[in-house]
C-alpha cells in the first residue's frame, strides 16, 4: 500500500481525469472536481458542445471520445446506460490496460459485461454519485472489480473530494443508485412541497425556500454529526399535544411514509426489470 500510495503521489500532478459525456451528472462531476482541483487535468467529452460555459487552465473539452481516451488516464464514464456497453466496444482497440483506469457511473451495467464488451482485463470501478457532486455534497458510492486495483486511492481521492464516499459490494450499486442518486429528488420533491405549505401557511416563496432549505441542511447535520437515529430527533422536537405531533400524525395518516417507501422499492423494481 505504502509504495502504490508513494507512487500516486509522485505522479498524480500528471494524470489527465476524462469524464465521458457531460450531461447534467457529467458536468456536475467535472465542475466538483475542478472546485477542489487536487492537481488533476481534466478534460470532458460532448457531442455538442454549445453551452459549455468555458475551459479553463486545468479544464478542456472536446467532441472527440478518440481524443479523450488519448490523454485520459482515469476515464470516468457519465453516459446513459444503454450506451456504456457500445462505448466501450466501440473503443476496445484504444483503451489500454497499463495506462487506463475506467470508472463507471451509469446504472444496471456490471464490471462483468463492461469487461466482455472491452474483451481485455483492464482496472474497473463502479462509483455512483448524485448531481450534488457540483457543490462537493455528492454521496458516491464505490465498487471495485477485484482487490488491489492499482489506482483504488487515486479514485477514492477524486469522488472524496466531490463530497462523502462509501465503498460498497457491488451487488448494492442498484440499490445506492435509488437512495443516493434518485434519493435528491425525493429530498427535494419533499422541500418543495415544504415550501409550498409555508407559502400557504403567510410566507413569500423566497423566505419560504430559505426557511426550508437551512431546515433540511440542519436535520441532515444533526443526524450526521450525533450519529443519530432521525427518530431520536424527532422526539426531541415532539411535545405533548403540541403543533409537531400533530402535523406529523396527519401527514402519517395520508401515507407519507408508506408513499416514500413505496417510491423507492418502484424505483429499485425498475432498475431490476432491466
Amino acid at each position: 500500500m505504502e509504495t502504490r500510495l508513494s507512487l500516486y503521489l509522485c505522479t498524480k500532478k500528471e494524470m489527465t481525469i476524462g469524464i465521458v459525456g457531460v450531461g447534467n451528472l457529467g458536468l456536475s462531476l467535472l465542475r466538483g472536481i475542478e472546485k477542489n482541483n487536487k492537481g488533476f487535468r481534466i478534460i470532458g467529452s460532448k457531442r455538442n458542445l454549445n453551452g459549455i460555459v468555458s475551459e479553463s487552465e486545468s479544464t478542456t473539452f472536446t467532441s472527440s471520445n478518440n481524443e479523450l481516451i488519448e490523454k485520459s488516464d482515469i476515464i470516468l464514464i457519465a453516459l446513459k446506460p444503454y450506451n456504456v456497453l457500445s462505448f466501450l466496444n466501440e473503443h476496445r482497440d484504444v483503451l489500454d490496460p497499463k495506462r487506463h483506469t475506467i470508472v463507471s457511473a451509469a446504472t444496471g451495467i456490471t464490471t462483468d459485461e463492461m469487461r466482455s464488451a472491452i474483451g481485455k482485463e483492464i482496472d474497473l470501478f463502479r462509483a455512483m454519485p448524485n448531481t450534488a457532486a457540483s457543490v462537493n455534497e455528492s454521496l458516491t458510492a464505490i465498487s471495485i472489480h477485484r482487490d488491489e486495483l492499482n489506482r483504488e486511492d487515486v479514485i477514492f481521492e477524486v469522488f472524496d473530494s466531490l463530497g462523502v464516499t462509501t465503498k460498497i459490494d457491488e451487488k448494492l450499486m442498484e440499490s445506492a443508485t435509488i437512495l443516493g442518486a434518485c434519493g435528491v429528488a425525493y429530498v427535494l420533491r419533499f422541500m418543495r412541497a415544504m415550501i409550498q405549505g409555508g407559502i400557504e401557511v403567510g410566507f413569500d416563496a423566497k423566505t419560504a425556500t430559505k426557511i426550508v432549505s437551512q431546515t433540511v441542511k440542519g436535520a441532515s447535520e444533526l443526524i450526521i454529526q450525533n450519529g443519530s437515529h432521525p427518530e431520536q430527533e424527532i422526539d426531541k422536537v415532539t411535545t405533548p399535544k403540541g403543533c409537531t405531533i400533530v402535523g406529523l400524525n396527519e401527514m402519517e395518516h395520508a401515507g407519507f411514509s408508506s408513499a416514500l417507501i413505496k417510491g423507492i422499492v418502484t424505483s429499485y423494481e425498475k432498475i431490476e426489470r432491466h
